[in-house]
């Protein structure tokens, strides 16, 4: 008797200790610093981050969802660019698909919207389009935040969020 509850035992928490562990959560500055570039290429440019206003998160197997404000006073990016975007696990902004890889996003204000653009960093190539919304009144406002998941799978771009869902 004694072995049959063992057997079932382990056959119950077996499939819990072989899974990977898969919960975002919000990634340390030094993960952050490790990850991001100082310079990010973007097309033909190297251009600064801001490492103060860089955010993101970090699941179990040490992916890592990034971003920073670039500094693109002097480049060519014109005001197209205004934050880089790394990406090690698929993410799905808005409508928006984005498999691993580095993007830059810029944005237009909208009304009470913000109208968000995503490109390949290294072709600057169109990825897709995003309506940001405005947080409601008093909420703090954020140079750039990624929140993890578990808290509000928005990503924060001072008053206004997109949402999102992190892949495996």
């Amino acid at each position: 008797m004694k072995f049959l509850a063992l057997a079932l035992l382990l056959t119950t928490l077996t499939p819990l200790i072989a899974q990977p562990k898969s919960s975002w959560r919000s990634a340390t500055s030094a993960e952050l610093q490790n990850a991001l570039p100082a310079r990010a290429q973007v097309e033909k440019e190297r251009i600064e981050t801001e490492m103060r206003t860089a955010s993101g998160i970090i699941n179990g197997q040490g992916k890592i969802i990034a971003g920073v404000v670039l500094i693109t006073a002097g480049y060519s990016a014109d005001g197209k660019y205004s934050h880089y975007f790394l990406v090690q696990a698929p993410i799905t902004i808005g409508d928006i698909a984005l498999p691993a890889g580095n993007y830059v996003l810029g944005w237009q204000r909208s009304g009470e919207s913000l109208i968000v653009k995503f490109y390949d960093a290294a072709t600057g190539e169109e990825r897709g389009t995003a309506t940001a919304h405005r947080l409601p009144t008093g909420s703090r406002v954020e140079s750039f935040r990624i929140w993890p998941p578990s808290d509000h799978s928005m990503i924060q771009i001072g008053r206004f969020t997109l949402s999102y869902t992190p892949g495996a």
